[in-house]
């Protein structure tokens, strides 16, 4: 497997950020429902899913460079970096002489001590003097899973806000409840456990890649959303209590009188759920609903214009910009 850092495109001194951005971007161009022409989109889209299950776990990365583990995750070959010469130091030699290894001593050297710890062989498992180890089989590889099955799940804004449970549908005809994660987000990519194919070595997983729709007047900023209220301009004057759409529902919100226009007030608990939140009362934090007030003025404003003749409002909105 190629290097998860060149995988990805990114330095090996990439923040988690960099390598979470980085694979979203990668996961939303390679993912097959998009690329049903090029059948080469689903195993490059397994292969940065790979990466990024590496990089994105602190533990696996510090022992990926520390070259520890391989690409997949599996235990570094032990001789990793020994070459033929100075594997151990040493000054400056000349070329190897007959029985000369590498960095070592020529005839004066016993390497049998050396092999024997390396591969736990006493000399009288050695036969006719011939040290064994290096000619050694490599173990068999464990049977291979089955591949992953890529799915794509398409969420409504409100449903994703208040995190709630999606029903989806498998490769296998089932169907399941699948949990959203708290700060769910759209291109977040879960994982279900053995829901891809089936293999020698067991099933490979389902890979779900979450696509959060648009709301025609809610926009989302971190963990709050925003709205846009319109209200009358008697609303505005006199005060009055009127429905403020949120994602749980129509809430009643009151108007204080004389409130201008760009007014912003606040719901609180109304928002996104927040990622890595406590829970409270077994559902997760909320952000919460910030709402801007727009008086609107009325279409017809003949009666409007009357009522005001001769009235002319003495404020100098525009002052502080020394206008």
């Amino acid at each position: 497997m190629r290097d998860p850092y060149s995988t990805l495109g990114v330095p090996r001194t990439a923040s988690e950020a960099d390598i979470k951005s980085a694979y979203r971007k990668l996961a939303k161009e390679l993912h097959p429902d998009r690329n049903k022409d090029n059948p080469r989109a689903a195993e490059k889209f397994s292969e940065v899913t790979s990466a990024y299950d590496l990089l994105s776990d602190k533990n696996k990365r510090a022992q990926y460079d520390r070259g520890e583990i391989d690409a997949e995750g599996n235990p570094a070959n032990p001789f990793a970096g020994m070459g033929a010469r100075g594997a151990y130091g040493g000054g400056q030699r000349g070329p190897a002489g007959p029985g000369d290894f590498g960095g070592f001593g020529g005839d004066d050297v016993d390497l049998s001590d050396l092999f024997e710890g390396l591969f736990g062989r006493g000399k009288s498992q050695q036969q006719g003097g011939a040290r064994r180890g290096f000619g050694r089989q490599p173990p068999p590889q464990p049977p291979r899973r089955g591949a992953d099955i890529q799915y794509r799940l398409a969420v409504p804004f409100v449903e994703a806000a208040a995190g709630r449970d999606q029903r989806i549908a498998l490769a296998d005809g089932k169907a399941i409840n699948l949990k959203l994660p708290a700060g769910v987000e759209d291109g977040t990519m879960m994982r279900l456990k053995d829901k891809g194919h089936p293999g020698p070595g067991g099933n490979g997983d389902g890979i779900v890649m979450v696509e959060v729709g648009s709301h025609p007047f809610f926009r989302r900023e971190g963990d709050n959303i925003r709205m846009d209220l319109p209200i009358t301009l008697d609303e505005a004057v006199r005060g009055a209590k009127v429905k403020c759409p949120t994602v749980d529902g129509a809430v009643m919100l009151t108007i204080k009188p004389g409130s201008s226009s760009g007014t912003v007030m606040r719901l609180g608990g109304k928002g996104w759920t927040k990622k890595n939140a406590k829970l409270v009362e077994g559902k997760h934090e909320r952000g919460d609903q910030l709402v801007t007030l727009e008086i609107q003025l009325p279409a017809d404003l003949g009666p409007l214009e009357q009522r005001l003749d001769g009235w002319i409002d003495t404020a100098r909105p525009r002052e502080k910009f020394g206008l």
